[in-house]
């Protein structure tokens, strides 16, 4: 059994244990998936307080729909998609707050994930020159993937930054795989168009 179906089948017992009446099943998930929530809503928002009170209100949610959840997708897939549309909801929030936070695309996007924004732009071809990423390409990436629309910016995050395969990003975003695969294709296309205006300018 893979690492992938050992989770599914614990989380699936958890569930089980839960429905059947203990409560202390509901707190081995979320010490399980708190970690993992908050880091992509953590992506998402760019901001801790957020970050935290969408993680929290996830779970919240989780705890009070688990009794009709139905099993038809994994349980981690179904909580990513309240975390993503909590987001979402508090991310236009966000939006229309203009809050101003800094954030550095040159670190490691995750504990487990050590690829950074920067690396979401694919070179041609890889020169001396390509190969040394300066602060200033990454403040760039940074300015242009808070211009993707949301959809794109979305995609990428669940892509590179949280590492989740096509098919689990459809489940999330309830799309499917080839609409994953061209979205995240013309996302790609865009940040690179919006770098290169940024450096015509």
């Amino acid at each position: 059994m893979t690492a992938k179906a050992q989770e599914v089948a614990l989380d699936r017992m958890l569930v089980e244990r839960f429905k059947g009446g203990d409560s202390a099943a509901f707190d081995q998930l979320v010490s399980r998936y708190w970690d993992r929530i908050y880091a992509m809503v953590n992506q998402l928002l760019r901001n801790q307080q957020d970050a935290e009170e969408v993680t929290q209100d996830a779970f919240i949610r989780a705890h009070r729909g688990l009794g009709n959840f139905r099993g038809d997708s994994a349980f981690s897939t179904w909580l990513y998609q309240i975390a993503t549309n909590l987001a979402r909801n508090r991310y236009w929030y966000w939006w229309r707050r203009k809050r101003d936070q800094s954030i550095s695309f040159d670190a490691p996007v995750g504990p487990d994930n050590d690829t950074t924004i920067a690396e979401l732009i694919p070179a041609e071809q890889e020169t001396p020159e390509d190969a040394t990423v300066t602060q200033e390409f990454v403040n760039r990436v940074a300015e242009c993937m808070e211009d993707l629309n949301e959809k794109h910016r979305e995609i990428l995050i669940l892509r590179n930054v949280q590492n989740l395969s096509y098919e689990e990003i459809a489940e999330i975003l309830g799309i499917s795989v080839g609409t994953v695969k061209s979205r995240i294709a013309r996302a790609r296309e865009s940040l690179r168009e919006k770098l290169g205006e940024e450096f015509q300018q």
